[in-house]
């Protein structure tokens, strides 16, 4: 019985090896699914906590407050409040219709634009509805009955510019979303525009937000505020006085600049047409432009006193030497040079008093054509200023190898070269400043961990005697008895210099109907507080002349600033 029951069959066998394979697998298996539980929880559980947290945190960017922008004496040209912007959530709109006609009924708002972008982004949980709203939109909507389950708002913050269109060219502006177009605003952008912040919050499923982790949030640095050189008085009246002459002589382009000579700074600097950002649509398309850096133009005569006196520093010629202005005509080479009136033996004061070409072109014979190119280059011809705008101009300056004979007496009448207004009155400043040459500049203080205001260049150019000379004598001249005549100041010693270029064709030679009228000057003569430039780019009136067409307005910026600034002065000793 026992070795009957001992023996196995075939089929016990089988039998009793698939439960063994079987236990074994499960083991396996457990096996598997034990190690794989430890992996996840102590090899990888730090990286899947770390998924699981990303998943349920999110975050927001909080915006900087923009720094200010004020005048030298701390008026407020641009800054910044906060305004509530409307926005929605497209994934929780039901019927993207009806929503867009109700808020139609409230603000303003382009309806075709908004349905097509909700019907684009209708996963999305933000879209923004209008922007920067008014003070009579936000109570608008404040007081519907719009569903605030679908509809937020949130403050963001606005740039406002307190003097209006008021040195709009210097200040360009801050667009929507922040960003500096145009002048000091994009030439500074980042320091004025600060370091964003963050804020983390927790959601759930949905997307709700169920607590702020204020231990993770970063705070917004607010942006640096800067100080201009410019005088909002004196950059009013620069404005007005622009405005008159534009609405006078109806020009392509307009621009003057207010300058002290001693320190650099700009106290005003205007451009026309000028940028109305209400009406942008209708502005010329060259509104934009800031005519006092980026538009370059033959000098014409205003260059003649800087050559006379670079021939004086370079011992040239002398200062009571005599010229004789051949009755009008002189032939160099292979053309005739004419004075627009006929003069006999000139001395180098009448020379510039009464702007004569002749005379100019004999002080180019004796200079010779390198040092006309040297004068160009020492007085920053050719290449920009340096200063803290965006798109200035360097003008043009040739190499010397392409100058000829015709040059010679070409450029000491302020031919062949182009310069832009900035250029010019930096020049000018230089004999202004007895000799000493300092770079313009608008910005008077602001200092970041990275940046602070430019050095101020000064280097000495002209003998202080050679530039007095230039001043007192030959360009008080200029008023007193020649071309400037309409830019004296009763009670004030004025000097100044007037230009009248024709325009460039660019097919060839020169417009006969097209000029840049200029005029340039300062007060006082023997201590020059104020520098002047007005520009006008092909004006429409009969007379084309810079004596005529930008002198008196020159002169009518010079005696407001000069009065301004002694208001000042006696304001500061009380």
């Amino acid at each position: 019985m026992s070795g009957a029951g001992s023996n196995l069959t075939d089929s016990d066998l089988i039998t009793k090896r698939r439960q063994r394979f079987v236990s074994g697998l499960m083991i396996i298996i457990w096996g598997v699914l034990v190690g794989r539980l430890v992996q996840i929880q102590v090899a990888s559980g730090d990286q899947f906590t770390s998924q699981a947290s990303r998943q349920q945190i999110d975050e927001v960017t909080i915006s900087a407050r923009p720094g200010d922008i004020l005048d030298r004496r701390g008026r407020l040209l641009a800054t910044t409040l906060k305004v509530p912007s409307l926005f929605i959530d497209p994934s929780r709109l039901d019927d993207p219709e009806t929503t867009i006609s109700d808020l139609s009924q409230i603000i303003d708002i382009k309806t075709d634009r908004l349905l097509r972008l909700l019907n684009a982004y209708r996963t999305k949980k933000f879209l923004w509805v209008k922007r920067q709203l008014s003070e009579e939109e936000v109570l608008s909507i404040k007081e519907s009955d719009l569903d605030w389950n679908v509809l937020g708002l949130r403050d963001e913050f606005k740039r406002f510019y307190p003097q209006q269109t008021l040195a709009r060219h210097v200040l360009g502006i801050r667009d929507i979303d922040g960003k500096g177009r145009g002048g000091i605003e994009q030439f500074f952008d980042k320091d004025l525009k600060g370091r964003s912040g963050v804020r983390r919050y927790v959601r759930d499923a949905r997307g709700q937000m169920l607590e702020m982790l204020e231990e993770v949030t970063i705070a917004p640095e607010m942006g640096t505020s800067i100080v201009l050189t410019l005088d909002s008085v004196i950059q009013l009246y620069a404005e007005q006085a622009l405005d008159e002459l534009v609405e006078r002589v109806q020009p392509f382009s307009a621009s003057t600049i207010v300058l002290d000579p001693r320190s650099g700074e700009i106290l005003a600097m205007a451009s026309r047409p000028n940028l109305v950002l209400d009406s942008e649509d209708e502005m010329p398309s060259n509104a934009w432009t800031n005519h006092a850096i980026a538009s370059a133009y033959e000098a014409g005569s205003t260059f003649k006193p800087l050559v006379a006196a670079w021939a004086l520093e370079q011992n040239a010629i002398e200062l009571n030497e005599n010229f004789h202005c051949e009755w009008g005509a002189y032939r160099m080479g292979t053309r005739v040079l004419r004075d627009h009136h006929s003069y006999g033996v000139l001395g180098l004061d009448e020379i510039l008093i009464k702007s004569s070409n002749i005379g100019m072109a004999k002080i180019g014979e004796r200079l010779g054509n390198d040092e006309l190119h040297q004068l160009a280059i020492k007085l920053g011809f050719g290449r920009r200023t340096g200063i803290e705008l965006p798109g200035e101009a360097g003008g043009i300056l040739r190499p010397l190898d392409r100058w000829d004979d015709y040059s010679t007496g070409s450029i000491p009448m302020g031919h062949e070269l182009s310069v832009t207004p900035v250029q010019m009155i930096a020049a000018h400043a230089m004999l202004a400043n007895r000799g000493q040459r300092v770079s313009p500049h608008l910005i008077r203080d602001y200092v970041t961990e990275t940046s602070s205001p430019q050095q101020v260049l000064v280097s000495e150019m002209i003998r202080p005697e050679i530039a007095k000379w230039i001043v007192e004598t030959a360009l008080v001249g200029v008023i007193e008895e020649g071309t400037g005549h309409r830019a004296k100041i009763e009670g004030l010693s004025v000097f100044g210099k007037t230009g009248t270029a024709q325009k460039y064709n660019p097919e060839g030679g020169y417009f006969d109907d097209r000029h840049v009228s200029s005029f340039i000057c300062g007060a006082p003569a023997d201590n020059p507080r104020a520098l002047v430039l007005v520009c006008v780019d092909e004006p429409t009136s009969e007379t084309q002349s810079g004596g005529t067409v930008a002198a008196p307005y020159a002169s009518k910026i010079l005696e407001s600033t000069i009065r301004q600034l002694d208001l000042y002065a006696s304001q500061d000793r009380r």
